[in-house]
Formats: structure tokens, C-alpha cells, sequence
């Protein structure tokens, strides 16, 4: 990352913003011991600040930004916590590098003063003792940031004055502020061209009390008390979708201009409908919604072998090569064509016009049950069954449920149940095997018939069936000489996403039917490779 073509952004401060990866901070003057080199007048670091006239601008700020703990404004200054004892390294811009009354008039609102303490002031101090040295290093600012030391340079500025010692830490004194390098959270945050995503995804922001990390002090009617309580900030979904919070990170991540987003966000919430038995289901559709948008869209950049060839998602699984792998990204129609490129401080962040994938790419994804799941198996009538393993390429996952009746004239029945459909279009099919699979020699070459029924809900969440017809016909028999897809529904449209729901409230039912005069025409006994839903969509239609 080359510092040195960045340009310092303090346009953030404009916008707001709810950082992440913070933590509280601690009780003043007992949480940190000072470890800072002994200056020759034992004078504090503010003490050394305000001796020298041409850091007078950044003393001010400092004086006047108050320490925000747990989201609320302490009476604490950051002067205050420079004149106490804990240890720091501080970088002191001079006087007339940064319009310190701008900052000066931001802090006096509470979110301003929490801009101005994140952006600037957290950018110029470290809780590290770092002394600039010819051996090239970084230093860990108060916003995590990881700010390079070498030639002369602190964070590709040039230092006035290095190494300046005083009794709880070290002064540099730099001829201009440092610049602060986005994050690709922060970037999608704070842009105005892309914060519509970034919107979506901090609403998933959470604080979480960490109790090993905090001070305790005492039990107070049986509730601890405590003298420093520690909060952490995280964000639920980049639990999945990759931690570009994070500043020891290193993603690439793809995300379209507000237009394209809330395109892709109208057509992908349709997709996300419950049905009004679910509870809160508004804020679940709106957390797939913003997850389906997402999911695929970062990659960790320490994985990829060749990028100009594949990019392979956070969420790719060598299970299932066949997903989140997204070939040719920088040629015409890949998903980095004629992207622009912005460096962060945890990665790349690639901005386009439109969401630059389709549904069927992501989230709109083909649904198959294996028939050897027999766990599945939500109702069965008259028969048994058993899972079986073969080798074959076109057998899927290289296993079947052979379905055999109790008796031989019996009529049986087989409900799987569904899960994760969307409010969507599906060809939905079943998939049989030929008997050739296990009998090798004159084998029985009758074929299955069958008929089949959905369940579903509608979206009221009331119970409704669907029996399965293609053209005229609702009865199917399949060909017993090869692996036959055997279509049951064509573009059959769920009314309610079944989406992350524990409930069954899919399911699909095949009835063997067989009349006494076509005993001799067909078998009883079927060979189940799988059910498949297919997504359909206007352009695949």
C-alpha cells in the first residue's frame, strides 16, 4: 500500500458514522500504567505540547475533544489523558497544516466530537511507545490503524522532529496531519456514492459487554458493580460475509453506485417475502435481502491464487466448487469490468454502476434433496426404503433411496420436505435412475408411474396444495433405459420464502399409481436420485 498517494480524507467527518472494532475506554489514570521514556524535565506529554508554539492548533482540538466511552461523552479531554499517566506515542501536526476550526466547531455536538476523536484524533495517537528508528515499522494508532515508520516519514509525512521523550510516552512532531486511509467498512460507510450498502449493513452493528476485559469492583444487591465496563462493537452479518471491519484484514470487496444498489435491492427483496405467521418477518427479509446483495460480494485476497483468471467469495466451499467462483472478473461481462479501484487500509474496494451480478449467480440458487436423505422424509405410506451408494458421474453425490412397497400391489407414498426456497419461479423435478444402476443382467426395464403434490403456505402462512400437472397430465413416468428428469411443475411460484426457517412448510409428495391392469406395464419399485428445483426467472424463461 503506498501511503504516499493518499490523499488525507477528512471528508468523513461530514457524514455519519458508527466505526467498528472499537473498545471502551478505560478508568483514566488506572487501567494503564505509564511506561513512557523519562524526558530530562520529567514534564508530562502535554507538558511538552504546550511548550512549543507551533502545535498550539492541535493542543486546542485536543483540549476540546472529549473521550467518548460506551457511546456517551465523558467530561474527560484528551488533554486530560496526555497530562495523566498512561503511556502513549502522540504525532503532532503543526499549526496551519489542518483547518482546526472546522474540528473545533465540530466538537462541540456529540457525534461531531465522536467524528473528530475517531478520524483525527485516534489517527495521531498510539497507547505503543514507538521511537522512529532506520528500520522500517508500523505503529498501532487508537483507530487501529497500522500507520508506517520509515524514512523519516510517519505515515508517508515528513517528520519535523523525531523522538521527543517525556515521562509517559513519545512525541513526533510531523509537517502535516496524517492521512487516514479508509477501511472497506468505512469506505462503504462514508461515500456518498456507495453508503446506501454501507447503510444496509451497519444497521447489523451490536455492542456486547465484554466482562473478562471490564474492571469489577463490587456486588451491589447482588449486581456487579463495575469500575471500567469494556464494550465491544461488532457487526453480525460480516460474521458471514467477511469481517472488512477488521484493519488485519485483507479483502477485495465489489459494490455498486446507491442507483445500482437500490435496483438490485428492489428486485432482491421480492425474493424475501414471509409469510405474515412469521414474526418480525420484515427484519428478517430485510437481513436476507442485505445478505443475498453481499454475500458474494468479498473475497479474501490471501486466498486467491490467480485473480485475473477466478475470484473465489468468502463464501466458497471446495464441497460445492460449483458456487461463488466468479471467472474472468476484469474481461467484458465478469463482475470487475470497468470497476473503479480504491485502496483501503484492509484491502481493495471495487465501485460499479450496477449490482454486477444476476440473482441466479448468488442468491436465486438451485435447490436439490438428495433421495438418499431420508431424514428428509416428513410422511411415508406403504413402503420402505434405503439409502444406497454407487459409483456413476451421472448419479448425484453418488448415492439414491431405493423405494420398494410393503406389498406387492401397494400404492405407496413419500413426502420430502423443502427447505430454503425463496418467494420465487422453480421447475421443480425428480430425478430417477434406471435399474441398470444396480442390475446389471436382464434387468426389470418397467418404468415408474407416479403423481405428485406440492405443500406449501401462502402469504397469510395458511396450509396450501398443489397437485402437479405438465400440460394435461398429472401422472409421470419416467424412462427406465436412462437417468430421466422427470419435470413435475414447470415455473411453479412459492408465495412465501421458507428462507432460514426451522419450520417445515415446503414439502413434496410422490404417490406411486398404479392401476391392477397396469401391473405388467410398470414397477412399484423406484430408484430416487434426488429432487431439484430449478430457479426461473423473466430472463430465463
Amino acid at each position: 500500500m503506498n501511503i504516499k498517494n493518499i490523499k488525507y480524507q477528512m471528508l468523513g467527518l461530514l457524514a455519519c458514522m458508527s466505526p467498528l472494532a472499537l473498545t471502551g475506554c478505560a478508568d483514566w489514570d488506572d487501567h494503564y500504567d505509564g511506561t513512557g521514556s523519562d524526558s530530562a524535565s520529567g514534564q508530562t506529554l502535554w507538558q511538552e505540547m504546550l511548550a512549543k508554539p507551533e502545535l498550539s492548533d492541535f493542543c486546542q482540538v485536543l483540549q476540546e475533544t472529549k473521550v467518548f466511552r460506551q457511546h456517551k461523552k465523558t467530561s474527560v479531554s484528551y488533554a486530560d489523558l496526555l497530562d495523566g499517566v498512561q503511556a502513549f506515542t502522540v504525532v503532532a501536526p503543526v499549526n496551519g497544516s489542518f483547518n482546526r476550526d472546522s474540528l473545533l466547531q465540530l466538537v462541540q455536538t456529540s457525534n461531531g466530537d465522536s467524528l473528530v476523536e475517531h478520524f483525527f484524533v485516534f489517527n495521531h495517537l498510539s497507547r505503543r511507545v514507538g521511537s522512529l528508528t532506520p528500520e522500517p515499522k508500523t505503529l498501532h494508532m487508537l483507530n487501529e490503524k497500522n500507520m508506517p515508520f520509515e524514512n523519516n516519514e510517519i505515515g508517508g509525512v515528513e517528520v519535523a522532529l523525531a523522538n521527543q521523550p517525556s515521562k509517559n510516552g513519545v512525541m513526533h512532531i510531523v509537517k502535516q496531519p496524517l492521512p487516514y486511509y479508509y477501511n472497506i467498512y468505512e469506505a462503504l460507510c462514508q461515500l456518498p456514492d456507495i453508503n446506501d450498502a454501507g447503510a444496509a449493513l451497519s444497521r447489523y452493528n451490536k455492542d456486547e459487554f465484554d466482562a473478562t476485559a471490564s474492571t469489577y469492583s463490587h456486588l451491589f444487591e447482588g449486581v456487579p458493580v463495575y469500575v471500567d465496563s469494556v464494550i465491544n462493537e461488532y457487526n453480525t452479518m460480516t460474521w458471514s460475509i467477511g469481517y472488512v471491519e477488521r484493519e488485519d484484514s485483507n479483502y477485495w470487496a465489489v459494490v455498486p453506485s446507491n442507483e445500482g444498489w437500490k435496483k438490485a435491492w428492489a428486485e432482491a427483496q421480492q425474493y424475501f417475502k414471509y409469510d405474515k405467521s412469521v414474526l418480525k418477518r420484515d427484519s428478517i427479509q430485510h437481513y436476507w435481502t442485505t445478505h443475498a446483495l453481499l454475500s458474494d460480494a468479498v473475497y479474501n485476497a490471501n486466498v486467491q491464487t490467480a485473480y485475473s483468471d477466478s475470484l473465489f467469495s468468502v463464501q466458497y466451499n471446495r464441497l460445492k466448487p460449483e458456487y461463488h467462483v466468479f471467472y474472468k472478473p476484469f474481461e467484458a461481462g465478469g463482475i470487475l469490468n470497468g470497476a473503479e479501484r480504491m485502496e483501503c487500509s484492509n484491502g481493495v474496494l471495487f465501485k460499479t454502476q450496477e449490482w454486477p451480478f444476476t440473482p441466479e449467480q448468488t442468491y436465486f440458487r438451485e435447490i436439490k434433496v438428495e433421495g438418499e436423505d431420508s431424514w428428509l422424509v416428513t410422511a411415508e405410506k406403504d413402503c420402505s426404503y434405503i439409502s444406497r451408494h454407487v459409483v456413476g458421474d451421472s448419479i448425484s453425490e453418488g448415492a439414491y433411496l431405493e423405494v420398494l412397497p410393503l406389498t406387492g400391489n401397494a400404492d405407496w407414498e413419500l413426502t420430502y420436505r423443502i427447505d430454503g426456497t425463496l418467494s420465487g419461479d422453480y421447475d421443480i423435478c425428480a430425478i430417477i435412475l434406471p435399474k441398470t444402476v444396480v442390475v446389471q443382467q436382464n434387468p426389470d426395464m418397467l418404468p415408474n408411474k407416479f403423481r405428485a403434490t406440492i405443500n406449501y403456505v401462502d402469504t397469510l402462512g395458511k396450509a396450501q396444495t398443489f397437485k402437479c400437472k405438465v400440460g394435461k397430465t398429472s401422472e409421470f413416468t419416467n424412462n427406465p433405459e436412462v437417468v430421466d428428469t422427470v419435470l413435475l411443475a414447470e415455473a411453479f411460484h412459492f408465495p412465501a420464502c421458507n428462507y432460514g426457517q426451522n419450520e417445515v412448510k415446503v414439502s413434496i409428495k410422490l404417490a406411486c399409481d398404479i392401476s391392477k391392469k397396469e401391473q405388467s406395464s410398470y414397477t412399484r419399485e423406484m430408484y430416487l436420485d434426488c429432487i431439484y428445483l430449478r430457479p426461473r426467472t423473466s430472463k430465463s424463461e
